[in-house]
């Protein structure tokens, strides 16, 4: 076999090393400890010597690593490496008689490589290490479950910014904002969340992430009046209290959503014109007021507003004050709900990119930096998610979120390559920009690209979506057939992080995709009116996230992205999944060079669910057929 392997591979394909327990013998060192750094090689491939070279001090050390061992087809090199400072990072050379070459977690060069792609190690990292195990479940609570009727919104109960409430009975559609500016309402509440504990705990998800649950005019909350309390309509924060107790004793977590970046204009500290709170006086209308320095205005009394939507007026973080009572103080409102008695697990952070940052006073990173350490002193394990539409590496380092909502390193590639590009087409609108097919080559470039700027640490914990309440669903697009679909929820499931079921996608929930009101429709609970497959389908890769190490801390590695056929495997030493997606028209044959994780002739090769045919392993290779727009998903088990 291995004659055969040499004329059809290239040996440096098997060069490897990740931040994994498999090649770091402690993925979260602290400072002081010494960690066992490990590489891996074909072991007849022609290595003279492998170095590390890792930067100490500011400088660049390199040292020479021992053959540790071979086991299966691969010779593994180590060094015991002192973490001495906070961050250090590190890259690899590897020599044979003629050449040296320098691997990194892009790739592999002939060439001395720049940093920003080197493995990283954070010691002391304060890792939410529960996130990978967990599959997320997105609720958009008005529009989930109705557990408590009496707490409903009345038709014209109360205006905001001059409309009325209306009252929506469950089974219709939403409003288009024309027609109800937000403010229609279906009775969705946290008691409805409660009630469906069971259901979510059949369903296999095992966290909660909840849009904003504080008091606000709106049925999406994302202009906030009162951070310190769960608005009525949801239950107040008693019921907030009863829905996390209930969610602990079933082994479940859950995060809620806030913005911090701005308030609702009616909220008591801004309080333009007083229609909830009319014997308040506010920023906006009295320069006296001692929370002005809460926002932007400039000296004509006109204040700054999120992305010029007036009802958002944007915080200002030169303020002292407001750092503490947003999150430094123990009272703060972010260290509040952490705490007794709500014990909440963590906090996704609306516009995250956008917080404390206006033109010249750029105070993100001094920022996000104290949050982390306000929200840590609480409790070291709770989860930081950002949110951010494109490159947040800055934000992932370590010392700022746990993770973001994952759409540019995952959520708008695979869509892309699933055939859905509206959002690409939204952004290029009116700058004569075409958008081209993605093909697979296009699809492994944007996933490497991101996940070679991430410390191992965090890429395991990125919010892993393709749906949320800011976009249309994937499936509501005409020609997005379920096989397509069904190729990008194998991926979300497969790549580091935590998947995220935006709610009512398992059931392939109805909606439009013109407007971000046609993907917050109510969810279904006629079980007659639920697409079962999807439902099913759904069950299984939560079981096998929740059990299987390979898709919680395993290895990744591309194997093959040639056309519109992509495969990549998640892995330790013992196992791997392999995951082949084909987005072509046709059926078409394909050779996997599956041994790259170590697969040989003799492992124990099984598809999940049971699309075996036409498989075959011969001298490492997966010989697979796939029908047009087909996705297998294998278990390989390694021999010995």
């Amino acid at each position: 076999m291995i004659s055969m392997v040499t004329e059809i591979i290239d040996w440096k394909d098997s060069i490897y090393s990740d931040g994994s327990g498999c090649f770091v013998s402690n993925p979260n060192p602290k400072i002081g400890e010494t960690v066992v750094i490990k590489l891996r090689v074909f072991k007849w491939a022609p290595v003279k010597s492998v170095v590390l070279r890792y930067i100490k001090n500011g400088g660049d050390m390199h040292v020479k690593m021992e053959k540790t061992e071979e086991r299966g087809v691969f010779a593994y090199y180590g060094y015991e490496l002192k973490i001495s400072q906070p961050k250090i990072n590190y890259h690899f050379l590897v020599g044979t008689d003629n050449e040296t070459y320098y691997y990194n977690q892009l790739g592999i060069t002939d060439y001395p490589p720049c940093e920003e792609y080197d493995f990283r190690i954070i010691a002391g990292y304060e890792s939410p290490e529960w996130v990978k195990k967990s599959i997320f479940y997105h609720i958009f609570p008005d529009r989930f479950y109705n557990g408590n009727p009496d707490n409903d919104v009345k038709n014209n109960e109360y205006c905001f910014d001059g409309h009325p409430t209306i009252k929506k009975e469950w089974n219709e559609k939403p409003c288009e904002y024309t027609e109800g500016f937000c403010l229609d309402f279906f009775g969705g509440d946290l008691e409805g969340i409660r009630k469906k504990i069971p259901y979510l705990r059949e369903l296999g998800v095992n966290a909660l992430y909840l849009n904003p649950v504080f008091r606000a005019a709106t049925n999406h909350k994302y202009d906030c009046i009162d951070y310190f309390n769960v608005d009525p309509h949801f239950g107040g924060n008693e019921a907030l209290k009863s829905l996390v107790e209930e969610l602990h004793k079933n082994n479940m977590r859950i995060i809620l959503d806030i913005s911090i970046n701005h308030t609702g204009m009616e909220h008591k500290w801004f309080n333009r014109d007083g229609e909830f709170f009319p014997k308040s006086v506010g920023a906006y209308n009295n320069p006296d007021s001692e929370e002005r320095e809460y926002y932007w205005f400039d000296e004509n009394n006109n204040y700054h507003s999120w992305f010029g939507v007036k009802t958002l007026p944007t915080l200002n973080y030169r303020s002292e004050k407001l750092r503490d009572i947003i999150y430094r103080s123990k009272d703060s409102v972010v260290k509040k709900w952490l705490k007794p008695p709500y014990n909440i697990d963590g906090w996704r952070f609306d516009v995250g990119f956008c917080t404390a940052r206006m033109d010249e006073h750029q105070m993100h990173n001094e920022v996000w930096r104290e949050i982390r350490k306000s929200i840590k002193e609480v409790n070291k394990t709770a989860y930081i998610v950002g949110e951010h539409m494109t490159d947040c590496t800055e934000f992932l380092q370590g010392d700022k979120w746990d993770a973001c909502m994952n759409y540019f390193g995952f959520g708008f590639p695979a869509r892309w390559f699933a055939g859905e590009k509206s959002w690409f087409e939204f952004k290029m609108k009116g700058v004569d920009l075409n958008v081209p097919e993605c093909t697979a080559e296009r699809l492994a470039g944007m996933f490497m690209q991101n996940l070679a700027r991430l410390p191992y640490q965090a890429a395991l914990l990125q919010y892993n979506m393709y749906d949320s309440h800011d976009i249309s669903r994937l499936h509501n697009h005409s020609g997005i057939s379920f096989e397509t679909r069904r190729g990008v929820i194998i991926m979300q499931f497969t790549f580091p992080g935590a998947p995220a079921i935006y709610y009512g996608d398992e059931i392939t929930l109805d909606g439009t995709t013109e407007t971000v009101e046609g993907c917050r429709y109510p969810m279904v609970w006629d079980e007659r009116m639920q697409d079962k497959e999807c439902l099913e389908f759904h069950k299984v890769l939560c079981r096998l996230k929740q059990k299987e190490e390979a898709l919680q801390a395993g290895g990744f590695k591309i194997l093959y992205a040639k056309g519109f056929v992509i495969s990549y495997a998640r892995f330790t030493d013992r196992k791997a999944y392999i995951v082949v997606c084909s987005r072509e028209k046709d059926t078409v044959e394909v050779d996997i060079p599956a041994i790259l994780v170590g697969m040989t002739d003799d492992s124990k090769v099984t598809e999940v669910f049971g699309r075996f045919g036409g498989t075959k392993v011969q001298n490492g290779m997966l010989k697979t057929v796939l029908h047009p727009c087909e996705t297998l998903l294998y278990e390989v088990i390694f021999p010995g």
